[in-house]
């Protein structure tokens, strides 16, 4: 295996790296306001068509996580992973047909400003205040640590040299606003299709070469049902699989995927719920447009998202049979560190192995989906910042010029920060897996009072600051005293106790009346057009068929 890309690669790559800079700079100079306008900076207000906004979302969602952690997860537990995407496609047409209404109808822009209205500004401050750590320390850092890991492992440059490759690309494509970032996200998304599909073309054809007769991808395909079957089920029971954990010892593959349990406790929900419907950085791109744009956007974004298992599944399947069958050296001792299995390392090395050329374009889609997602959050983190928390506490009073300015510096702090931190994550067993644990710490208590402010006109401030306190050290608590429960069904738990903490206290001080902060909601804003529902149908057929073949 060669570590480095070769002359035909560097140019791929900056063919792709030019049109980026040169549409990116189009975009701000000709489409939408030309003045300092802060809503046009951070939420590129009325100026993103439903392509963009879809393409956007996934460009911002499929990230290194997902190129790296779950491609390393797919050669841990299998085709299982792809749950996150097959339900999060599922999960953003229930988005976009009851939370959208509940967010544009109330003209809501921010995450914090939804808990300032329909709450208080004591728990829109908290939740302010946890957002920004979330997406800084935990989002941003990881995307970064695992992107740059993977461009170490690819062209044989210094782990830091590559983050701040990384994190200064972003910072160019960010500070132009969420109008560039959108736009430029279409290019992104094109990018990282194309070469994350051919890049699974690649994989499977050398896996059929390698272990097979060489007959081509469809052989390749056969060969992971043939040898590896225990990597072909959605739904795993209790002690039925050990796994590789990737600190060199083995786990129980249920205990990261909890069958069935993690849809009748609620994890899996809750993930996907609080990941698309409650997350600044998601909801983002479609609260700038009218209703009926942003919900075409969000299923174009659902049909996107149920592609992704192809892409970043597959290749670690491929990378599994191999490494299992020991068929290719350079796989082998690329994803063995130190003695340890290291399943991260799999899509990384796959890369290595790919054509001079090929291997350029593959750089340039990982590139993609690494600065597209860093981007993506660093817009939300100075939308958060500025909005929420700057523009209430320390100058109510900046001009528009000013409000940009200061949001660009925020940007610029939140990667220094992140860049900073990123190395220190090295020790991780699994990049997927920390991300999905430690967003859970807090995801349960946001869901919880979203949903009940939504929907429930008793709930109150003080029950939804309880739920929103509670959230933390519930999980944290059982996290360590019962360690046996998988991470989903934890959630499932601590998002369960939320809801009956905020329940039990509304109750006692609304007396059974309605809040005089509940939302106005009428039954028409969750009427959907014809072909909106026909595409929903579509899309909801796929993940049930998937479901019930590989069960």
């Amino acid at each position: 295996m060669t570590l480095g890309l070769e002359s035909v690669d560097y140019f791929i790559f900056l063919i792709y790296f030019v049109i980026v800079a040169v549409y990116g700079y189009w975009v701000y100079t000709h489409k939408g306001k030309q003045t300092a306008d802060s809503k046009d900076f951070f939420l590129a207000e009325g100026s993103l068509t439903w392509w963009a906004i879809g393409a956007s979302i996934i460009a911002s969602n499929i990230s290194a996580e997902q190129f790296i952690g779950m491609s390393g997860q797919a050669f841990q537990l299998g085709l299982a992973i792809s749950v996150y995407e097959l339900v999060g496609g599922f999960s953003l047409i229930i988005i976009a047909v009851y939370f959208l209404p509940m967010y544009i109808k109330n003209k809501i822009y921010t995450m914090p400003q939804f808990l300032q209205n329909r709450y208080d500004g004591r728990l829109a401050t908290i939740m302010a205040v946890f957002w920004l750590f979330l997406y800084i320390l935990v989002n941003l850092t990881s995307i970064i640590y695992l992107g740059a890991l993977s461009l170490e492992k690819m062209t044989g440059f210094d782990f830091m040299a590559c983050a701040v490759f990384l994190t200064v690309f972003a910072v160019f494509i960010t500070l132009g606003g969420m109008k560039v970032i959108g736009y430029t996200d279409v290019i992104q998304v094109v990018c990282l299709v194309v070469g994350g599909l051919a890049t699974t073309y690649l994989a499977l054809d050398l896996l059929s070469d390698r272990v097979g007769t060489g007959a081509g991808v469809f052989e390749g395909l056969s060969l992971i049902r043939e040898k590896a079957d225990s990597h072909l089920h959605m739904i795993f029971s209790k002690g039925q699989y050990q796994v590789h954990d990737g600190k060199g010892g083995f786990t129980d593959a249920y205990s990261q995927l909890p069958g069935l349990m993690m849809f009748v406790v609620g994890g899996q929900w809750i993930v996907n719920f609080n990941y698309f419907g409650c997350n600044q950085y998601i909801t983002q791109r479609a609260l700038g447009a009218d209703l009926t744009t942003a919900r075409n956007g969000l299923l174009f974004a659902s049909f996107l998202k149920i592609l992704m298992p192809f892409i970043v599944v597959l290749p670690g399947l491929a990378a599994y049979v191999i490494f299992q069958e020991n068929a290719e050296p350079a796989i082998v001792q690329g994803i063995t560190e130190g003695g340890i299995v290291k399943p991260d390392n799999s899509y990384p090395v796959l890369l290595n192995l790919l054509p001079v050329g090929l291997k350029g374009l593959a750089f340039a889609a990982l590139t993609a989906a690494i600065v597209a997602s860093l981007a993506g959050k660093a817009n939300s983190i100075a939308t958060i910042y500025m909005l929420d928390i700057h523009q209430k506490f320390f100058n109510k009073n900046l001009t528009e010029k000013q409000t940009v300015w200061r949001g660009r510096v925020a940007i610029v702090v939140s990667f220094v920060v992140a860049l900073v931190i990123s190395p220190f994550l090295k020790n991780l067993g699994q990049g997927f897996e920390y991300i999905q644990e430690y967003t859970g710490f807090i995801s349960p208590g946001i869901l919880a009072i979203f949903l009940l402010g939504f929907f429930w006109k008793k709930a109150t401030s003080n029950g939804a600051l309880a739920a929103a306190l509670l959230s933390i050290p519930l999980s944290a608590y059982l996290k360590f005293n019962a360690p046996g429960i998988p991470f989903l069904n934890r959630m499932g738990l601590v998002f369960w106790a939320c809801v009956a903490v905020q329940v039990v206290i509304s109750l006692a001080e609304s007396k059974g009346k309605d809040s005089p902060k509940a939302f106005a909601v009428e039954a028409s804003w969750f009427k959907v057009s014809k072909p909106f529902l026909i595409g929903a149908a579509v899309i909801t057929g796929l993940v049930l068929v998937v479901f019930a073949v590989f069960y």
